[in-house]
């Protein structure tokens, strides 16, 4: 069996622009397919703004005080802003075992693994997309979204992780289409962690979410 290299990892500083981003993902992703480029961990940060997935519901958009994006990828609406990690997962499933629902859950278990390392205790909810750990209150509450697209086995999008963004933005959506629940954050559950710290915690747990995927030719 062909050992598969590990993904470049790509850091990218300041505010990347939402449809840059999703125009480059779609270069690389075409190349990635065509045998041309490496899988790639693209780690970065967007300015406020809400992204639209394929099963987003007009009436679920309160107050579009941000510019809205169609993001092609699943899932409803989520809201992208400084003080949020953003993961772009470029995986060539046709090597990895061809298995969309062992990927998300693989994504999931690394956005988990990652927070364990930073002490906040999270998990999924049956039923409900992202990841979901209790706030302060002891309410359940959604510290990070997951949302994918794959195009001829080849991953695009991925997760956003909830660092230190200014919570009250996501009070222009209903997020992913859950309105009982709140958003909470790194921050917000008095775990302070720079961006530096959540990159090293996604590096450590990165060899387990790549093990979790099978490789083969």
């Amino acid at each position: 069996m062909h050992r598969l290299r590990h993904p470049e990892w790509t850091i990218t500083s300041g505010l990347i622009d939402y449809a840059e981003a999703l125009a480059d993902m779609e270069v690389r992703a075409a190349a990635i397919h065509a045998g041309a480029a490496d899988e790639r961990i693209w780690l970065l940060e967007h300015p406020p703004l809400y992204t639209a997935g394929t099963s987003a519901d007009p009436a679920e958009l309160l107050d579009p005080r941000f510019p809205v994006h169609d993001a092609g990828r699943g899932g409803r609406y989520t809201y992208h802003g400084p003080g949020q990690r953003i993961g772009y997962v470029q995986l060539d499933l046709s090597r990895r075992g061809r298995d969309v629902r062992a990927y998300v859950a693989a994504i999931e278990g690394w956005v988990i693994d990652t927070l364990a390392l930073l002490g906040v205790e999270a998990r999924r909810a049956e039923g409900r997309i992202g990841i979901w750990t209790d706030d302060t209150q002891g309410r359940e509450a959604k510290i990070g979204a997951i949302g994918v697209r794959v195009r001829r086995w080849v991953t695009l999008h991925g997760f956003s992780l909830n660092i230190a963004p200014d919570l009250s933005h996501f009070g222009g959506i209903v997020p992913c289409g859950i309105a009982e629940f709140p958003v909470t954050s790194l921050a917000a559950l008095g775990k302070p962690a720079s961006f530096g710290d959540v990159d090293a915690a996604l590096a450590e747990s990165l060899p387990a979410f790549l093990d979790k995927l099978r490789a083969s030719d």
